[in-house]
């Protein structure tokens, strides 16, 4: 049977915040691109059924257990293609404005992609838009949505390191099961983790999460091709006891990535999550622990 844990805080079309029953370990999940409630302003050239692909379908079904385990989990519900909170909101793409941006840009190799802030292109060469995005539909999208997604996660990881002196924070995505270069198709990892070459959490918190996944019979991949972006970059700050990991799960393990439905066996997969999600709480409680016993001497 499905797991029913009610939010303990919904915004309509933004963002869903589940909470354990009892009080919460120092650890959060979040799902930044999960989201599906598509805004009605979203005045979109493509059909819908092709920016779906921008999704990172049912991965907040994979993790919606955190908060069976002790953790807090946060899911946005807006689609990443229309403004996406794992980049930096000014990480502004201007070849898609149909007029003169007046505030700062942080220029990626994504948004020259087309991947930025507010994505451009959908499978790589298809445009999103037939016109060019005013200023002010920017500025509405960053504050009603990309803003208040962080200010969330923020808060959450806040609360978790003042309550306990340390946070843990996992980032989940998914990814398609081959990426591509010079042409060629490149087959992925099964499980790709993020930590920005370990300026983002603890190595040991790192190795833990690779050893276990492998354990289960998982190829584990670090940092390539995803070192992590803008969410984990911000939050994770290992040296005053805060961590963030991104996950990047390989979509074939669990859905068709051409017609974005679950496999057959998707439950079986979801159940290996729930003991990744489980061991990781344990991971975290033995942490405090022993932080306990130094703070004793």
């Amino acid at each position: 049977m499905p797991v029913e844990i009610e939010p303990a805080r919904h915004v309509p079309g933004v963002l869903m915040t589940f909470r354990p029953s009892g009080r919460a370990l120092p650890l959060v999940f979040d799902s930044p691109h999960s989201g599906r409630d598509y805004p009605e302003d979203f005045d979109h050239a493509p059909p819908r059924d092709l920016l779906r692909r921008a999704e990172d379908a049912f991965v907040d079904e994979l993790f919606e257990t955190a908060p069976v385990h002790g953790a807090v989990f946060l899911k946005a519900l807006f689609p990443r293609s229309y403004i996406d909170p794992n980049r930096h909101e000014h990480e502004v793409d201007l070849t898609m404005l149909g007029e003169p941006w007046p505030h700062p840009v942080v220029e990626s190799e994504k948004a020259e992609m087309g991947l930025g802030l507010i994505r451009r292109l959908i499978k790589g060469t298809i445009p999103i838009y037939d016109r060019g995005l005013s200023v002010e539909e920017i500025l509405a999208r960053i504050e009603s949505f990309h803003r208040p997604y962080h200010a969330e996660l923020e808060a959450l990881l806040d609360e978790a390191h003042g309550r306990h002196g340390g946070a843990w924070h996992v980032n989940c995505h998914s990814m398609r099961s081959a990426g591509r270069k010079r042409g060629q198709s490149i087959p992925r990892a099964d499980i790709v983790l993020g930590d920005r070459d370990g300026a983002s959490c603890d190595r040991d918190f790192t190795q833990f999460v690779a050893a276990f996944l492998g354990g289960l019979g998982y190829r584990v991949a670090l940092n390539d091709p995803f070192k992590g972006a803008e969410l984990v970059t911000r939050f994770g700050r290992p040296d005053d006891s805060r961590h963030s990991l991104q996950i990047e799960i390989n979509r074939a393990l669990y859905m068709d990535e051409d017609r974005i439905e679950k496999r057959p066996d998707f439950a079986t997969f979801k159940a290996d999550v729930e003991r990744l999600i489980a061991a990781i709480a344990d991971h975290v409680r033995g942490k405090l622990a022993g932080a306990g016993r130094d703070a004793r001497g």
